[in-house]
């Protein structure tokens, strides 16, 4: 069974509360840097997958796409979502994204935003988004950087409660890990970054840019929490490009 983590009571309500304060770490690094590498939007067919309460969605209306649709697991998130979302060209789907059948060469972009390091299988879902796109459409997204979900352990502090530093260990070895993060048994699945690249190459797709965001001074000066994305990356950004033709065989 796929995890639903969001639609737990006690998970949701806090994590709807770090969102509507703006205190994680979306706003504050995801945000700004997935934002350089996104295309003008002005009449794509854009695809959200995990498209919790329709943030992006929304936003990329306002820019001028087309047609959205985002595609998330709890029933919460999108039960918020259409409440406030009031846009026939926005179309919101109750799926897992492992299930969702994207349909061949139907969107220009596809991203997902912190989200498939809560995918088992990283890969089919990769090939599915390639079969997805039109020629030259764009994949990006964003998840948890490899360096934290390698052992999901958090800061080690000293006796004085000072973060000293970030431990990793087993990156190598991928694949579950469990943490505490509101409730207890918070599932993730580690993947190198060699990984997460290799696999959009080996599918079709060109590397256009990876980027390991930290916040901005004025951002990190104003809140203590963030000058520690300055010593070890929090999320991992990957853009890439179906190419605009298809090679044919000599």
């Amino acid at each position: 069974m796929k995890q639903n983590i969001y639609d737990d009571p006690r998970f949701f309500e806090c994590y709807s509360r770090m969102r509507e304060s703006d205190s994680g770490l979306n706003g504050a690094v995801e945000d700004p840097a997935i934002t350089t590498v996104l295309p003008a939007l002005a009449g794509l067919s854009v695809l959200d997958l995990g498209s919790g309460f329709g943030d992006f969605c929304r936003a990329a209306r306002e820019q001028g796409a087309s047609k959205v649709v985002g595609v998330e697991i709890s029933r919460r998130m999108i039960a918020v979502a259409r409440s406030r979302t009031s846009d026939a060209q926005i179309e919101y789907v109750n799926s897992a994204i492992e299930d969702f059948v994207i349909q061949p060469q139907a969107h220009d972009l596809i991203v997902s935003r912190l989200t498939l390091h809560y995918v088992r299988d990283y890969e089919p879902v990769v090939r599915s988004v390639f079969n997805g796109l039109r020629a030259g459409g764009s994949f990006i997204f964003s998840v948890g950087h490899p360096i934290c979900t390698a052992l999901c352990d958090g800061w080690y502090e000293d006796d004085h409660g000072e973060q000293i530093f970030w431990p990793v260990d087993n990156y190598s070895k991928e694949g579950e890990r469990e943490q505490s993060w509101f409730v207890d048994g918070v599932v993730k699945y580690h993947r190198t970054v060699q990984t997460y690249v290799n696999v959009l190459l080996d599918s079709g797709f060109t590397l256009t840019r990876l980027l390991e965001p930290h916040a901005g001074r004025e951002s990190a000066d104003m809140r203590a929490d963030l000058k520690n994305t300055f010593r070890r990356p929090p999320i991992l950004i990957v853009a890439a490009r179906k190419p605009a033709t298809q090679a044919t065989e000599p």
